[in-house]
């Protein structure tokens, strides 16, 4: 697999942070985050197998594959434990990555998480990708044509379904590492309703909103997200009671924690 990585001096003791990008995208994809995170943590931006420059295996991976192909990529370059940051597909990735591999995981963050149990089908996904994309820096346009090209239709199409396949609101469960839930006001691709559930299911979850970002807040609102990003990554409590009510109940808040 290859890898993004920051060179910023950062605190030695501070644990770092793993981008995964979202589906058929590669690590380019999380940069404009990487860099705004790189001053306070050391930063790695993986393309997981079959995307950007890392190897294309003939066999398409599922979620439990990229999940374990993460941890092994970690074994690789020795690193024993970190926070996660996931987009869409990364998401998915992450939350099995803290089932399968729970010592790997400090802490989760799912930007964006996928699929809606309402939405399943793909051709409902593909509609919503179209619905935000006004909603984008114009810029991602050209970034996720490359990636999409580099990747072939085939093995977006197999991931695609695999993805759409997975029943990650059931997985939530069981996950027990904090976990930030965050969503954009105009990700027409993953409904509010969703959000809120998963984030209250998870037994450690809080929800973010982020007025006016779409799916992709890690390229096109980074500023916005490492502002809701860092008091999390640097807590030492939680409270997931307080959380799983406000998730429940409150609709979403013009700005900041909901």
């Amino acid at each position: 697999m290859q890898a993004r990585v920051s060179v910023d001096p950062v605190p030695d003791d501070s644990l770092p942070v793993i981008l995964v990008h979202g589906l058929g995208m590669s690590s380019r994809y999380m940069i404009p985050l990487a860099r705004q995170l790189a001053p306070y943590r050391r930063v790695y931006a993986p393309d997981l197998p079959g995307f950007g420059l890392s190897d294309k295996p003939p066999h398409v991976l599922t979620v439990r594959e990229l999940a374990d192909a993460l941890a092994a990529w970690m074994d690789a370059v020795g690193i024993d434990r970190a926070a996660f940051i996931g987009n869409s597909l990364g998401c998915e990735v992450l939350v099995e990555l803290a089932l399968v591999h729970p010592q790997r995981v400090d802490r989760l963050v799912l930007q964006g998480p996928t699929p809606d149990p309402e939405s399943r089908g793909l051709v409902r996904q593909m509609v919503g990708f179209f619905a935000i994309a006004p909603f984008e820096r114009w810029s991602l346009a050209w970034v996720a044509l490359a990636d999409y090209a580099r990747g072939g239709i085939k093995r977006y199409i197999l991931t695609l379904r695999s993805m759409v396949g997975n029943r990650i609101g059931e997985k939530v469960l069981r996950v027990t590492q904090p976990t930030l839930v965050v969503w954009g006001t105009r990700d027409y691709i993953v409904p509010y309703a969703f959000v809120t559930s998963l984030a209250a299911a998870l037994p450690l979850g809080r929800l973010a909103v982020i007025p006016g970002a779409a799916h992709g807040i890690n390229y096109s609102h980074p500023k916005a997200f490492v502002s809701v990003l860092l008091p999390f990554l640097r807590a030492t409590g939680h409270r997931p009671r307080d959380v799983r009510r406000e998730a429940r109940h409150r609709e979403p808040h013009p700005s900041g924690t909901a």
